[in-house]
């Protein structure tokens, strides 16, 4: 691809790269140099619309209006102009935008509400249409894990399509947020291969990555036309283009700054940890990535293709084009948290003062009791449904051990055995990774769970496994940072940026007088499913 001006010069102060992360309550911004120090970070609200526990809105006008204020608080303060700035990239959570033929909002919304055109990644409205299409049985269900979640693009849009017909004969571009993104940025309508394959059924190894016949089973056959898919997906990374006049004034960018095709959120830290990894092949199968915040999902990247029940993938080019990668995860575990903080009568507003003050005192709690603080309190998270391993969307979570206590430290109690439950569920994860000759000892940790010490601690211990926290200040940026990096052609390949860029980490290790401790614990936790699935099954 010609590309706009000369090739810069490398170290020159023009080599700067913006990272852009949208999650599912704010839109964040780093500026970078070239060898991955963060110069200036900005985070933004975004705002979701909730109906009940199922549906969940965004407005994507108001997204693009925070990335690119996120973008301009990075900037200034990076102290960096426009023009130092030669590459961008965007991730953004498995959100689903719905737009016409000339890119405005249609609405999502059951009110019909244009403003409301975003589907946000936890809506869990398409339960009945993800079991129609894992009743077809097709070959596409053998790369999500046997199972489809309703937290995937194909049943949402035919919950659209059945129940909003009028939102559906009006659309005329259909995007995941990270592709809508990029496109805002240049008009291009391209995909990346991680969004279509890990989200809307796509095959890339396959010839025909589409399959006609599965869009046709589950009322989908215009599909194609109707979102203004391509035929093939473009790789993480590669260059989409310049930023268009009118993006580059919105950002306080340039047209000279490339951008690079993103990822779905999660793959953005998985990349930035894994893929310096990806020179030794060899290691590839002791460590995986868990990104942790309002949900958690544990990446994991092979030379090999391993399909495991209740984990998706495996899908091949979504992180590096030459690796396979599987994604399991929990839909609540940051939002459980702040679900039982606002639950409980001692809680109220979840603001990161009260969990800071919660932790405090269950630290304190702990120096009295020891492992033994509350061990007869017992929680399965499940309180959104089982992502991995157990693929059960309906799954609910289970307290036991309750007694008439309600004060503060009751609340504290309750805080730190979810924690405990949160950590117990990855550990079923990575349990079901080993069957797919998984050996994972070393979780790589990102996102906002570093900042919670419990969380931090169990994650180590509860599991066996070493943490290894990143000290880039954020791993997910960063890692969008080295996709714009590739995309600016700074490097030659996107693993020779990532190993670059990279900017090493500290190492938790676990303490060998806690594993008969959490042992116990996760023998429970084992049982309590068990004795979850037999009442569900009791008429």
């Amino acid at each position: 691809m010609v590309r706009a001006g000369p090739r810069r010069e490398a170290g020159v102060a023009q080599d700067l790269l913006v990272g852009v992360d949208v999650g599912t309550g704010s839109a964040r911004a780093g500026v970078f140099t070239r060898s991955g120090k963060m110069l200036g970070r900005q985070e933004n609200p975004i705002l979701m619309r909730r109906e009940d526990a199922n549906f969940a809105e965004h407005d994507s006008t108001q997204i693009w209006s925070a990335v690119c204020a996120a973008v301009r608080g990075a900037m200034a303060k990076a102290g960096a102009a426009p023009g130092d700035v030669s590459g961008i990239a965007f991730d953004a959570t498995c959100s689903l935008v719905l737009l016409d033929a000339q890119g405005e909002p249609v609405s999502v919304a059951r009110n019909g509400e244009d403003r409301w055109d975003t589907v946000v990644w936890m809506d869990h409205r398409a339960l009945a249409e993800a079991e129609q299409c894992t009743a077809t049985g097709h070959e596409v269900l053998n790369y999500i894990g046997g199972v489809m979640s309703p937290e995937m693009e194909v049943p949402k849009l035919m919950w659209l399509k059945r129940h909003l017909p009028g939102s559906w004969d009006r659309a005329g571009m259909i995007f995941d947020l990270a592709d809508f993104l990029s496109w805002k940025a240049t008009g291009s309508l391209a995909r990346s291969q991680c969004t279509l394959a890990t989200k809307w059924t796509y095959i890339p190894h396959h010839a025909e990555s589409w399959k006609a016949d599965f869009l046709a089973q589950v009322g989908l056959s215009d599909l194609i036309d109707k979102a203004a898919l391509p035929q093939k997906a473009s790789p993480v990374g590669a260059d989409l283009g310049p930023l268009t006049p009118h993006a580059a004034d919105q950002l306080g960018l340039t047209i000279s700054c490339r951008v690079g095709a993103g990822v779905v959120d999660a793959y953005a830290g998985a990349l930035a940890e894994l893929g310096p990894i990806a020179t030794d092949p060899g290691r590839m199968h002791r460590h995986c990535a868990l990104i942790a915040g309002t949900s958690s999902c544990v990446m994991a990247m092979s030379g090999e293709t391993k399909a495991i029940r209740g984990i998706w993938g495996p899908h091949q080019g979504t992180i590096l084009g030459d690796f396979w990668q599987l994604e399991g995860g929990q839909s609540a575990s940051g939002a459980l948290l702040d679900h039982i903080v606002r639950w409980h009568s001692a809680g109220g507003d979840p603001t990161p003062e009260r969990h800071r003050a919660i932790c405090a005192r269950v630290v304190e709690l702990r120096a009295t009791e020891g492992l033994a603080l509350a061990s007869r309190l017992h929680v399965l998270p499940d309180f959104h449904g089982n992502r991995s391993p157990l693929a059960a969307p309906n799954a609910l979570g289970v307290i036991s051990g309750l007694t008439l206590d309600s004060d503060f430290d009751s609340l504290c109690r309750l805080y730190w055995r979810t924690c405990v439950g949160i950590v117990l569920g990855i550990r079923h994860i990575l349990d079901a990774m080993h069957e797919g000759n998984y050996d994972i000892d070393h979780l790589h940790i990102i996102g906002g769970h570093t900042k919670n010490p419990l969380l931090m601690e169990l994650y180590a211990d509860a599991t066996g496994c070493t943490v290894v926290e990143p000290t880039t200040p954020d791993a997910t940026l960063l890692g969008m940072a080295m996709i714009a990096a590739n995309a600016a052609d700074l490097y030659p390949t996107l693993e020779e940026a990532c190993r670059a860029m990279h900017q090493g980490g500290v190492l938790h290790a676990p303490n060998p007088a806690a594993r008969a401790h959490y042992d116990r614990d996760y023998r429970i936790f084992l049982e309590m499913l068990r004795q979850r699935q037999a009442i569900d099954t009791m008429h």
